[in-house]
């Protein structure tokens, strides 16, 4: 799978319905507001209220929003906003799996979360400051994106614990066109804490929802989104062999080869 066509100018005659498509994602996004405002609203304090431990009421909480989250895929895929494919899911959400993917869309997280069983994720610090989010993602034991150490700490304590844990080692959305880049947050909590990290391949062909663009900036034809999930990676031999940062550099230095080898530098 290589991403030069995702990233080539979307030029050519709209297609696909593109009126429809536009009201279409504006509906979307309208109804995925609403509903999450209603559900931090209504259903996350009944589901904090119902007894048992802490780990128990993450894990309810994580199959409310991996619901909501498969429901708005399936929306948007109904109202004929998008198409996707999934390759190789069956073998993500172990237990100490660390599960790395590139960013190049608004929704890659959405997609990982509804499709990846009881997984944790690194999101971005503002949710924590959303009134309709904040409780949302503090009950389900979400890792806010924090100064690098205190994000390590918690991500590898996560993985530590047994979690399935989601990562972006961009940071950040991607632009079509722009070398891409690693931090080595990603490959550090693997290090320090993973079982096995295993890589997530995101295209989508044409580009939408890319950092800087406006929802209503929809590409000429419906845009396609393949996640492809590629060979587990084994972190235990750098961690034994070389000192930490050595070694994370190096597994991060990896993981972007692989990620150049499989989807382009770009």
């Amino acid at each position: 799978m290589d991403d030069a066509a995702t990233t080539a100018p979307d030029t050519g005659p709209r297609r696909d319905a593109w009126a429809w498509r536009l009201l279409a994602t504006g509906l979307s996004f309208s109804v995925f507001g609403v509903v999450g405002f209603l559900l931090g609203l209504f259903a996350v304090p009944v589901l904090i209220a119902i007894p048992g431990g802490r780990g128990s009421r993450r894990q309810r909480i994580r199959r409310l929003v991996r619901g909501a989250f498969r429901a708005f895929i399936g929306f948007m895929r109904s109202m004929r906003v998008l198409t996707y494919e999934l390759q190789g899911f069956e073998r993500l959400g172990r237990p100490g799996q660390l599960v790395v993917a590139n960013h190049p869309s608004l929704i890659d997280v959405v997609f990982l979360i509804a499709f990846i069983p009881h997984a944790g994720c690194v999101v971005k610090r503002a949710l924590w400051r959303n009134p309709a989010m904040a409780l949302v993602v503090r009950a389900a034991g979400y890792v806010p994106n924090w100064p690098t150490d205190a994000m390590i700490e918690r991500a590898a304590d996560a993985l530590a614990g047994g979690q399935c844990l989601i990562m972006f080692p961009e940071g950040t959305r991607t632009q079509p066109g722009l070398p891409r880049q690693f931090h080595r947050g990603a490959a550090t909590v693997a290090i320090r804490a993973a079982s096995t990290v295993t890589p997530v391949f995101v295209s989508v062909q044409p580009t939408t929802l890319t950092k800087h663009a406006p929802w209503y900036r929809i590409p000429r034809r419906r845009p396609h989104f393949s996640l492809a999930v590629g060979v587990d990676i084994d972190p235990a031999p750098l961690r034994d062999s070389m000192p930490a940062p050595r070694a994370a550099r190096t597994l991060n230095e990896g993981l972007l080869a692989v990620y150049a080898g499989r989807l382009g530098g770009r």
